[in-house]
């Protein structure tokens, strides 16, 4: 599993599988992390995934999506 600091660049997210996202998603559905950051982090990759993989992120989607609110 690589670190959650790590930097998200073409060839991570290329390398990515069904097992590799299934496994981010599940660290995401248990946000049991050390640091709010790497929750962040996570977070931030399984974004990436869903933009440029959205084969992989499509099960997970509902863990990235925000819904708009209303401030007033």
């Amino acid at each position: 599993m690589a670190s959650p600091s790590e930097s998200i660049t073409p060839e991570r997210l290329a390398a990515f599988d069904e097992t590799m996202a299934a496994a981010l998603a599940q660290r995401l559905e248990e946000d049991d992390y050390p640091t709010p950051f790497d929750g962040l982090s996570d977070w931030h990759l399984m974004r990436a995934l869903a933009i440029h993989r959205p084969e992989l992120a499509r099960p997970y989607v509902h863990l990235v999506d925000q819904e708009p609110f209303d401030e007033d």
